[in-house]
């Protein structure tokens, strides 16, 4: 019998070490169906209808774990516990320096070469399949990070198109936590995404140099290729003439978003696919967003044009990078008794 609703589960490959991977697939009453792995938690796909109502995927990932294990660029995935880079991955907290996994030319990247994107999570289902749960334990010194942190993050899947994604976790001695999810979009289900049309709710955005590490300014959009304020196609400006798209290789930037109040959810970008009518809506109660506009790809990781060159987009809600070097930045420091929460969401829908 076909599964209508909720949440089933199947075989999803076995690691090295013998221990098997699964893949939940949530399903909701609006035929929406999304693929979630307790292998670093990634989601797998998104399946959601054209204005037709013909489903399609629009979320990039694989048919087993083994490419998540060895060579998806976080596909899906969920990255921990520090989003974005560390520079020389190196900070001082509390008088001590840490040294970081190094795994992106000289710093430190999305949690290090094995960060939670490259684990195998507890997985549990809610008793009336409301809800996907994945726990993580992450001991001391994991990939050079000070303290335990235990991680619990709740995937769900509303009636409405919405997946909301709730991160929660807890220390038993200070450490820098940024979680997020690194899901690559095309709304179009093939192509490239450059006639996607971007809403990010954002007056300026991070400089960074040549290897994408802040260089402490943080300009205005305005007047520049990354005004994103009204919806501007992906692909109208990103072969301007400015240093730091070369700085980027096109779109690689994070964007301070204009927050009504500390840690209030807020629409943060809006995304329409012309072509099918396809609306992607990105919620989060994160002071920032990273857009990625698929520089790397380059058609090695799979069949199909959204693998290719800019076939796919991130929006990666997020604290600032290299935050932790950055004491007049908001803090990302997590100390024992306090709680780490934040919420995001993913809405689908049609335009009309």
């Amino acid at each position: 019998m076909t599964l209508t609703t909720g949440i089933s589960r199947a075989p999803f490959g076995q690691l090295p070490d013998g221990r098997a991977a699964s893949l939940f697939t949530l399903r909701n009453r609006s035929g929406m169906v999304v693929g979630i792995s307790d292998f670093g938690g990634v989601v797998t796909a998104i399946h959601v209808p054209d204005r037709a109502g013909v489903l399609a995927n629009v979320c990039l990932g694989f048919g087993d774990v083994e490419p998540y294990r060895t060579v998806s660029p976080f596909f899906g995935a969920l990255i921990g516990r520090y989003g974005n880079r560390i520079a020389n991955g190196r900070f001082n907290l509390d008088g001590v320096a840490h040294q970081l996994d190094i795994n992106d030319g000289a710093n430190h990247l999305h949690g290090g070469a094995l960060g939670f994107h490259r684990v195998l999570w507890q997985a549990s289902v809610a008793a009336d399949d409301s809800a996907l749960t994945l726990r993580y334990h992450s001991p001391h010194g994991e990939q050079g990070y000070p303290g335990a942190l235990d991680v619990t993050v709740r995937y769900a899947l509303g009636d409405d198109n919405e997946l909301s994604i709730t991160f929660d976790a807890v220390c038993d001695r200070a450490t820098p936590v940024n979680l997020t999810n690194h899901a690559y979009f095309n709304l179009a289900g093939r192509d490239d995404i450059l006639g996607h049309e971007l809403m990010i709710a954002a007056d300026s955005y991070t400089a960074v140099d040549a290897a994408l590490i802040p260089t402490g300014a943080q300009p205005p959009v305005a007047s520049t290729p990354f005004d994103f304020r009204l919806p501007q196609a992906i692909g109208a400006r990103i072969a301007a003439d400015h240093q730091q798209l070369r700085n980027g290789a096109g779109y690689d930037h994070n964007f301070a978003l204009n927050q009504p109040a500390p840690g209030a959810r807020m629409l943060a970008a809006r995304v329409r696919e012309p072509s099918s009518g396809r609306v992607l809506e990105v919620f989060s109660d994160q002071p920032c967003l990273q857009f990625y506009s698929g520089n790397f790809l380059d058609g090695s990781l799979g069949a199909g044009s959204q693998f290719a060159y800019r076939g796919a987009f991130c929006l990666e809600p997020q604290h600032f990078p290299d935050s932790p070097n950055r004491p007049h930045l908001p803090t990302t420091i997590l100390r024992p008794g306090q709680r780490y929460h934040s919420e995001m969401g993913y809405r689908f829908s049609i335009a009309e």
